[in-house]
């Protein structure tokens, strides 16, 4: 029977976790406890001990260092966890901890499919949590006193926990019947006409257009959806956390950005927007080397920098490379009259040479096919009429 897998370092934790455990069981949901401790003997027994987790390979040593263990112990649970969930065994996954056993616990979460129940009880969930959750859909609940004991507070804390995921692993299964091809895209506020035009477009032919923050985080998190199966078809529309990436900004999508879009071999349609802006936080944050550069501020906390030719021509080079490992069909749109609302005649970022170098460079260095084909428009990449080449070139790799 599948069951709800409980986990913490029950040397320390081992009498909380048995509360969750507990209440858990009258509401009727089958549970088991998992002991990742690396100390000391567990407080209560587990039902999977850490020899378990770790298939015979754990050890304690008094000269072992405690963040090592900590971090075999959580290569280890995941290993344990995604063999467990390959099996069909899991519904639902609920840590507690702090520091020390957050980072343990949601490393191995992260490696869990995105729709699984996944909630970690922390000492640290109040500050940022970008490091534990990064873009997978893992639930943060700030335990507002320490794990150490049961007292009044906890004992509500933990119940709500207990109570969150109970209706979490309850729940009813969707009906698929109802879900639609889902269809991944990538906007900005300066690419926001363009992709909603093309959304409202897919969404009237029957297509479950998601739309992702090209924040980075938003980048990895539809490729992460992409791998998972989950998305069937992309419009990487919004391209500009590569330009992140090379430059240094902060909404770099990082080395292995369309690497999943490419192993997937999905219809995969991308183009070059707002890659005429590279992001930093606030003025006073833009790197000193970047001052004298032509910088608008795009809000208190945001500051764009517009990208000159030199790193245009080694972001079409870096993206050329990735994109000639493609094995599957591929379109690469190219507006020539502006990438982004403020890269069009008459706006702030308005710089064809620095554009030119960009749409060289890709031409240069992509292998172009009959699969892998540039195509190039004299329009900006707002207008109706590139929105209108874009639902073509994906309905063509579609049909």
């Amino acid at each position: 029977m599948a069951a709800v897998y409980l986990i913490a370092t029950m040397d320390t934790k081992g009498l909380e976790l048995a509360f969750i455990a507990q209440r858990l069981r009258s509401e009727g949901v089958p549970v088991v406890m998992v002991d990742v401790g690396t100390l000391n003997e567990p407080q209560v027994t587990p039902d999977v001990g850490r020899d378990q987790v770790s298939a015979g390979r754990f050890a304690v040593s008094e000269n072992s260092d405690r963040g090592s263990a900590v971090s075999q112990m959580s290569d280890w649970l995941t290993e344990y966890l995604q063999a467990e969930l390959a099996a069909g065994n899991i519904l639902g996954v609920l840590g507690i901890g702090g520091s020390g056993g957050t980072a343990l616990i949601t490393r191995a979460m992260r490696g869990l499919r995105i729709g699984l129940p996944k909630l970690m009880v922390s000492t640290v969930a109040s500050g940022n949590v970008a490091a534990y959750v990064d873009c997978h859909d893992i639930t943060m609940m700030y335990s507002v006193v320490d794990i150490a004991g049961l007292n009044s507070v906890s004992q509500r804390i933990l119940a709500n926990a207990a109570a969150a995921m109970a209706g979490m692993a309850q729940q009813k299964p969707l009906d698929q019947r109802e879900i639609k091809p889902a269809v991944g895209m990538t906007m900005f506020g300066v690419t926001t006409p363009c992709v909603n035009a093309v959304r409202q477009q897919l969404e009237s032919e029957g297509f479950d257009a998601l739309a992702f923050h090209a924040t980075g985080s938003g980048g990895r998190a539809m490729e992460q959806l992409v791998a998972a199966g989950l998305i069937q078809g992309v419009l990487d529309i919004t391209t500009t956390e590569i330009a992140d990436e090379i430059a240094g900004g902060i909404f770099a999508g990082g080395p292995e950005r369309l690497d999943q879009l490419i192993a997937a071999k999905i219809p995969l349609v991308l183009s070059l927007g707002a890659m005429d802006m590279v992001n930093f936080g606030a003025l006073e944050t833009v790197p000193e080397k970047y001052r004298h550069r032509k910088l608008h501020v795009h809000n208190p906390q945001i500051t764009l920098m517009r990208t000159n030719v030199e790193e245009n021509r080694k972001i079409g080079h870096w993206m050329a490379n990735k994109l000639n490992r493609s094995t599957a069909p591929l379109r690469l749109l190219i507006p020539e009259c502006g990438l982004s609302l403020l890269d069009q005649p008459g706006g702030v970022f308005y710089d064809p040479e620095a554009d030119q170098a960009l749409f060289d460079s890709l031409r240069e260095h992509l292998h172009t096919t009959d699969e892998r084909v540039i195509e190039s428009y004299p329009m900006t990449i707002n207008s109706p009429e590139f929105v209108e080449k874009l639902i073509e070139a994906f309905h063509r790799l579609v049909i």
